[in-house]
């Protein structure tokens, strides 16, 4: 992807121009994207996660990516967790503290800017269905993005189909499939890229059984390491990794928000 950079400080947005958020287990990532282009307009500026992963200390760090940027104006962010109407349903890898929170609401109080909130899988389809390889592909389609859990979007012909939560399912001793599946349990448990790859595998499998998708696409920072793990990846269903990387979640939640602050302009 190329990049255009500008000075992280008093940026001008126009309507097309608008700031995502991508928040993550590990890291709170943000930069303005050109809507129109699906390009990242400046470097995009990252934070770690507060390690309490609460709503105050999350909301602060949200605070301060907006200010880095001297921001005003819409902002799209993608939530790690099932979100309805702007409202989190489920702590998902955060603080149990998040279920019922308006996410909406407390972004929009400790920052001053309006948000509108998403469930980041959906927002890092919906950045690949727009401007990356799902760019008009038909049918049912679903993104999975690999990092602190498994995120899940899915797509049929073109249109979000919001809050589709396949990480969740319960496997074996755990709670839910994304435990032992997802990037993180690689870092815990010091698994090569083989013996994760055969767990990820695993994981397509039981997404093909339950869902039956004509097209799996995998983003998140693990879409970097594509030649290390791509080989063990025998589902029967076409796998095809992300080209926007980890950049989709922010890309795609600046787009959802231009399109939801039209749609209540209109």
């Amino acid at each position: 992807m190329n990049f255009l950079f500008f000075g992280a400080n008093n940026y001008d947005h126009t309507q097309m121009e608008i700031l995502g958020i991508d928040i993550g287990g590990s890291g709170i990532k943000g930069a303005i994207v050109d809507c129109e282009t699906g390009k990242l307009l400046t470097e995009r500026h990252r934070i770690p996660t507060p390690k309490s992963r609460k709503p105050k200390a999350m909301a602060e760090v949200v605070n301060q990516i907006v200010e880095h940027f001297d921001y005003k104006g819409p902002v799209g962010c993608g939530f790690p967790t099932i979100v309805k109407n702007g409202v989190c349903t489920s702590k998902g890898n955060l603080h149990k503290s998040w279920v019922g929170v308006n996410i909406d609401e407390l972004f929009t109080k400790t920052t001053g800017q309006p948000f509108t909130v998403l469930n980041d899988a959906d927002a890092a389809g919906y950045a690949s269905m727009n401007y990356g390889v799902g760019k008009g592909k038909k049918g049912f389609v679903v993104m999975i993005t690999v990092g602190t859990g498994l995120g899940s979007g899915a797509f049929l012909d073109g249109k979000l189909i919001p809050n589709f939560e396949l990480g969740q399912i319960p496997y074996k001793k755990y709670k839910k499939i994304e435990d032992w599946a997802a990037s993180s349990a690689m870092e815990r448990e010091g698994l090569s890229y083989e013996k994760w790859g055969k767990r990820f595998n695993k994981f397509l499998g039981y997404l093909e059984l339950l869902v039956a998708p004509d097209l799996i696409i995998i983003g998140g920072g693990i879409s970097k390491k594509w030649d290390a793990f791509s080989h063990l990846i025998d589902v029967e269903t076409h796998v095809v990794k992300a080209e926007l990387m980890n950049h989709a979640g922010i890309i795609g939640a600046a787009v959802s928000c231009l399109r939801e602050h039209h749609h209540q302009e209109a």
